[in-house]
């Protein structure tokens, strides 16, 4: 069967699903924030719960940004497009454990988020994996662009996440929060100032 011509009709077609699960997630986060100011004195907030929230927002955010890169693709592939979209829900799915539907079983944010740091930290753990072969997908050259440091950076931060999985210590994960936000601003300003 012949493929025919690719055009960039083709990669605003893959934006649109990738933007609609994209805006659930930066809805989820905006909601789940937005219930503190709605209730003020609901559940007890937990200010490392509220920095991974800010995080995971700038995950989303900056995946939304570097994803245009694909527009680039010269044939969009099936596999491809599931590929893409299967890590855009990645990225939802760890917004909807942040902020749960219902908090009745918990006493508080930290109480519920310490209960669920295995699922948050092992999905947050496969998307910097995932985000390997999504940078790989853009090209042997791109990878190449980010140097050493892409994949060390990914790996260091997969180990870290199985391991704030693991580790229920509260000094820890606030300072891996610190510096994983730290990092990821420097990060971004440092090689995604511009498209």
């Amino acid at each position: 069967m012949d493929t025919p011509p690719v055009s960039h009709d083709a990669f605003v077609h893959v934006r649109m699903i990738n933007g609609v699960v994209v805006g659930l997630g930066v809805g989820r986060l905006l909601t789940g924030l937005a219930r503190f100011v709605q209730h003020p004195s609901g559940k007890a907030i937990y200010p490392v719960h509220l920095a991974w929230a800010g995080f995971t927002l700038l995950l989303i955010v900056h995946f939304w940004w570097f994803e245009f890169r694909l527009s680039l693709e010269p044939q969009w592939l099936f596999q491809t497009y599931l590929f893409v979209i299967f890590y855009a829900c990645l990225l939802f799915l760890a917004t909807t454990l942040l902020f749960p539907d219902k908090m009745d079983d918990y006493a508080g944010y930290r109480d519920y988020f310490m209960s669920r740091r295995r699922w948050f930290f092992g999905l947050l753990a496969l998307i910097f994996l995932v985000d390997l072969v999504d940078t790989g997908l853009k090209g042997g050259a791109y990878f190449a662009s980010f140097g050493l440091e892409y994949p060390i950076r990914n790996l260091a931060y997969a180990a870290a996440f199985v391991a704030a999985a693991i580790v229920e210590d509260a000094r820890f994960h606030a300072g891996l929060v610190a510096v994983a936000l730290v990092y990821e601003i420097v990060w971004i300003f440092r090689l995604f100032d511009a498209l």
